[in-house]
Order: C-alpha cells, then structure tokens, then sequence
C-alpha cells in the first residue's frame, strides 16, 4: 500500500513540472463539463449503489445528505465548471514590481502550490470542484475520498482524466487514490512530506482532527463550524426572522449553518417569540438558556455549557440572551471556531464594531452564515473553508491555491 501510495506520489510530482496554457487548462475544464453532463446517468447509477451501501452500514442521515445526487446537483457541478474556466488564471499574476535605486528590477509573481493531497468525506460534488480548482490553479491533487462515496468518486476523476487525456496533458494531473482502508490517510499524513506540498481535509469533526494531529505536511482547513448569529437591540426583526431561519435551517449539515443564536436582552420580549416560532415550526430543537425559557412558551430544552461550543450538522441551535454587543463579541470569541459569524442591525456603528472585533475568518452583517461559500464568493467553488490564523482565510478557492515567488532582473549588479 504504501509503495503504491509513493508511486502515485511520485507521478504528481512529475506532472506538477508540465506547465499548462490558460488556453488548454480551459479546453480542458469545457470537455469535463460535456463529459459530466452526458455521463450524468451513469453518475447517478454509481451514486445510487453508494448511498446503498452507506444506508446499510448505518451512515447518519446528514451524512447521506451530503452524498446523494440528483439531476439538479449535476446540473451545478456541470455549472461550476463552467464558470471556474471562465475565471481568470490565477498563475504568474504580478502582485508588484518596483525597481530599486542600484538598477535591480524586482516583481512578486504568483506561482502554484504544488501538489495539493486532498481527504474528504461524503460529497461526490467535491471531487469535480477540487480537481476543477486545482488544475486550473497550476497545480496537481491527489484525492482521497471517503469509501461511502468511492463510486461515485471515481467515476467523476475518471472523466476529468479523460478530459486531460483529450487534450494531451499529463492525466496524472488528478489523481484518485482508489485505496479504501483509512491506514492510507495515516500514510498520506506521515509518509509523503517530500511530494506533496499541502493537505486540504473536508470532513467531519473526527477526520479534521486526525489530520491537523498528525500530518508533517502543512494543512489547510477547519476543525469545527461553530457558527452565530447575533440579533442586536437595533435589529429589524422582519430582517432578523427571515436570516435566522435562513441560517439554520437552509441547511443544516453544511459548516456555514449557525448553530448559536444570540439575542439582545432588550428586545427578548419583543422579538423571542417570533423568531424561535419560525424554527420550531421548521421543526428545529431549541436550547435556551434560562431567561429565554422564560420569556418563551413554545418547545425548548434547557441549554448547558456544553451546547454553547457544539457543532450539531441538523435541526438543532442553542439560543443565549446578551446584555450588550460586548458580551455578543465575547461569547463568539470564547466558544467559537473562527469560522463565520453574523450580527442583525441598523446601527451601523455596532455592525463595525462586531466586523473588526471578532475573530472570525468570516464576519457578516445582516446576512445569513450559509453564505460561507466560495461559490457565493464568486470564487467559482472552494477546496474548503480555512480558519487558520495565517493565510488562506474563509473560503479557499483559485485565488488561494498559488502563493509567490520573487523575480529579480539584474544587468550585472554585484553586491559591495
């Protein structure tokens, strides 16, 4: 396994040297579309067989969600293609250039990762935006999907091999590691350190973690989306009924849904009501803390420390009344994992005071969290959602996938 694993390795390397027009990388994104979009039966048929088999080990439900596909979810993965090779080449972009009083002629000319070793669960549509991203970014990925979703998978990188087929470029560009066992993972993270240049997990709470504890390799990415939404005292509350179910309930195994949602003392009485009425009748459990459930008389459930910090992926939210913006910005400072959060009101003053004091690699006003999207960025997709403190931040899509190098243009010069 682990040969096999150096040799697949080794092949990406070897690819990452092809440098590729903007011209090809795009032709090459168009046949992939064409190729999604008349194979989408097959696709459907292989998902089917994925779901089966998920179903009868006893997967969650969220997680199911994540995994089926329909026409319509094909349809989007064929129009993020589409859009991706519509974007501009994110590769030898010249961030600066400056000259110096010696003569030296100097620019910051962005240039690929390298190779990026991607480990993800469940969505099969990640597979088609990762490859998208990658290539299109100059750089070659090596996908290790989760084995509840393994056909669908490898049917979808299967087809972009092809497409890079097509257009005579080196196939090895996209690479799915067809390996189910999860020592793989541990190989990738411990063994691969001289190929591969970044790792990306998209998952659950229990994969990020393995990866973050134990890879050699950088990585990028998110352990948990602890997500808020704050109602100000200023807020509009037709505003403020309609994004708090938005940002629950639009999806709720998604990292951007808000799982905490925070209410200004002063307009409890006054905007409580309304609102946890909108989500219990979306049929979400409610956690409140003591005051709310007393000011509240539909269904809830007494909330304790722990719920304050918890990621729950379904129906389901804590509510916490705040005396202030401050104690607002504390609680989502303290429980939260820097991943987005939002603040609902008029007074613009508050709304900046929460843009620039939160932590969040997301921060929002008077917006829902699902937002928290490359594809809602106009990023054309994402490889994921970072949280780090260091760059990449928030959505990572094209733009974040290069980083640079200097470029330094003498006629001679010599140091004295």
């Amino acid at each position: 396994m682990k040969n096999k694993l150096i040799e697949i390795c080794k092949k990406a390397k070897k690819a990452s040297n092809q440098i590729i027009d903007n011209k090809i990388k795009n032709k090459v994104l168009l046949k992939f579309a064409q190729l999604v979009n008349k194979n989408k039966f097959k696709i459907l048929s292989n998902n089917k067989k994925d779901v089966f088999n998920a179903k009868k080990k006893g997967l969650k439900n969220n997680m199911i969600e994540r995994l089926e596909l329909n026409e319509k979810k094909i349809e989007d993965i064929v129009s993020s293609i589409k859009q991706i090779s519509r974007m501009k080449d994110p590769v030898n972009v010249i961030l600066k250039k400056w000259k110096r009083p010696n003569g030296l002629k100097m620019r910051r000319v962005t240039v690929p990762l390298g190779v990026i070793g991607v480990i993800y669960e469940s969505r099969p549509n990640v597979t088609s935006d990762i490859s998208c991203l990658c290539f299109k970014s100059g750089n070659c990925v090596i996908l290790k999907g989760g084995s509840e979703a393994y056909y669908s998978n490898k049917l979808i990188s299967d087809l972009f091999r092809e497409a890079l087929k097509f257009y005579n470029v080196n196939i090895n560009y996209v690479q799915f590691i067809k390996h189910k066992s999860r020592k793989i993972v541990q190989l990738m993270l411990s063994n691969t350190k001289d190929y591969i240049d970044v790792i990306i997990p998209r998952g659950g709470k229990g994969l990020v973690k393995t990866v973050q504890d134990y890879s050699k390799i950088p990585v990028i990415g998110h352990l948990e989306g602890v997500c808020h939404t704050y109602v100000d005292e200023h807020a509009n509350l037709k505003m403020a009924e309609k994004i708090v179910v938005n940002a629950k309930m639009r999806n709720t195994s998604i990292c951007g849904a808000t799982e905490t949602l925070l209410i200004h003392e002063k307009v409890l009485k006054k905007y409580a009501h309304s609102i946890l009425k909108n989500l219990e009748k979306k049929n979400c459990i409610i956690y409140a803390d003591k005051k709310i459930r007393n000011i509240y008389k539909g269904r809830t459930k007494s909330a304790n420390l722990s719920d304050w910090s918890k990621e729950y992926l379904s129906a389901e939210i804590a509510v916490k009344s705040v005396k202030n913006l401050d104690e607002a910005i504390n609680h989502i400072n303290t429980y939260g994992t820097m991943h987005t959060d939002a603040i609902i009101t008029k007074d613009k003053r508050k709304a900046n005071l929460f843009m620039k004091k939160v932590k969040s690699s997301i921060a929002i006003h008077n917006s829902s969290t699902q937002f928290a999207d490359g594809g809602e960025f106009g990023f054309g997709g994402e490889v994921g959602i970072s949280t780090n403190k260091l760059p990449p931040r928030g959505p990572v899509g094209l733009a974040q996938l290069v980083t640079y190098k200097y470029e330094v243009y003498g006629s001679g010069q010599i140091r004295d």
